[in-house]
């Protein structure tokens, strides 16, 4: 008999996550397959994990040929793939230094641990961070009182202090709430995870402007919106507006386990035993990042994934035209989401899975789509085709 594995899931694994009913047992480019053989169209690439799609040969060999020399030592010592990510990472960006760790959550509470520090020695001891409403920055205990989104502290409080949210898009809000205790400001150059919220035309560069003025580490969470899901390599470079530090995780690893912070030079304020971490920079993973990073670079997938976004759009607002409880179409590169007049999501995801389109269900109303950089035009006039099926069936 074959193995049920979403009974075995119920009886082991602990349910923080409401998984749809797909077993994913292979996966190459932008379609995987279940334990059953049949094949989907993967528009979620592992939540924007998988930019040059699944199992890419310039990943899947690096860590192969690294797996056979060396895959772990202490960071007492040096190794070349952790240093090669590391260089080609400041070389492509306004970033000067970089540290490497295992998640997103890590990535921002070491963004965080030097921006307080900064604040401790430029600024009189300030250690409090802006953020605002709506945003996702992990799960940790520091990143829950960072995010601001009430459902996902409630459980949590007493949330760890030294975090004020604010309204986004508001740079009116971040003004108010700086204060002598202020040592940062911290936002997503577009909210993805509070529903691919897209800023006004001048709101990075007024927030710049008063972290200019008001000596302000100003950090950009790049998790979701580096690597080239805009359409550039760094969501930054799409909004013309350079940051203090930077945050990645996601797509930087090609599918393998990697987070990273960095930093201008001014900001770089830790020092030996300020931090630190056991796995961080491990040499697997860094040689997984290095390839999937370098194949993005000298194939200019940005510019592909700008030119695909565009197409997708275009196609996603005919749909609009057509279907009358499409509220918005919204995105930038491929991170684009729809949004119904009605709470269609989980009919529109159901019905798209058993058609062989995988989606993410971003809220009861709102669908995102985050398919690798890589997606061609006939696949995403499959998913098209697919997705109106779906959505007239649900209306």
């Amino acid at each position: 008999m074959p193995t049920n594995w979403i009974e075995i899931e119920s009886k082991y694994y602990m349910f923080v996550v409401k998984r749809q009913p797909v077993v994913i047992a292979k996966g190459a480019g932008t379609k995987v397959w279940d334990v059953d053989g049949k094949s989907y169209l993967d528009f979620t690439s592992g939540w924007a994990v998988n930019n040059i799609g699944h199992c890419h040969p310039a990943v899947s060999e690096a860590i192969s040929k690294q797996a056979q020399t060396l895959m772990q030592t202490s960071n007492q010592f040096y190794t070349m793939p952790q240093l090669q990510l590391a260089e080609i990472l400041a070389e492509n960006s306004c970033l000067d230094k970089i540290f490497i760790c295992n998640s997103g959550a890590e990535a921002n509470e070491g963004a965080c641990k030097l921006a307080r520090k900064y604040g401790k020695l430029n600024r009189n001891g300030a250690n409090e961070i802006i953020t605002t409403f709506n945003s996702f920055h992990g799960r940790t205990m520091g990143m829950i009182a960072a995010t601001g989104q009430p459902h996902y502290q409630e459980a949590w409080q007493p949330l760890a202090p030294g975090y004020v949210n604010v309204d986004y898009n508001n740079i009116e809000a971040i003004k108010s709430a700086t204060t002598e205790k202020t040592c940062a400001v911290m936002l997503e150059p577009l909210q993805g995870e509070g529903g691919v919220i897209i800023p006004d035309d001048d709101y990075l560069r007024l927030v710049r402007e008063w972290c200019n003025n008001n000596n302000l580490v100003l950090i950009f969470d790049e998790i979701q919106t580096g690597l080239g899901r805009l359409g550039t390599l760094f969501g930054y470079q799409h909004f013309e507006v350079e940051p203090d530090v930077i945050t990645l995780a996601k797509g930087l690893g090609g599918g393998a386990p990697i987070g990273a912070f960095m930093a201008k030079d001014k900001f770089c304020t830790l020092e030996p035993g300020d931090h630190g971490s056991t796995f961080g920079g491990n040499a697997l993973t860094c040689a997984a990042a290095y390839a999937s990073t370098k194949f993005i670079i000298e194939n200019d997938i940005p510019t592909k994934a700008q030119k695909m976004g565009e197409y997708f759009t275009k196609g996603l607002n005919k749909l609009k035209e057509s279907q009358s409880v499409i509220k918005d179409v919204r995105g930038v590169g491929l991170l684009i989401a729809m949004e119904f007049n009605l709470d269609l999501t989980p009919k529109v995801v159901g019905t798209c899975n058993k058609l062989g389109l995988l989606l993410n269900p971003l809220k009861p109303n709102a669908i995102r789509f985050m398919p690798p950089l890589t997606v061609s035009e006939n696949e995403i006039d499959q998913a098209l085709g697919i997705l109106e099926k779906a959505i007239s069936e649900a209306a």
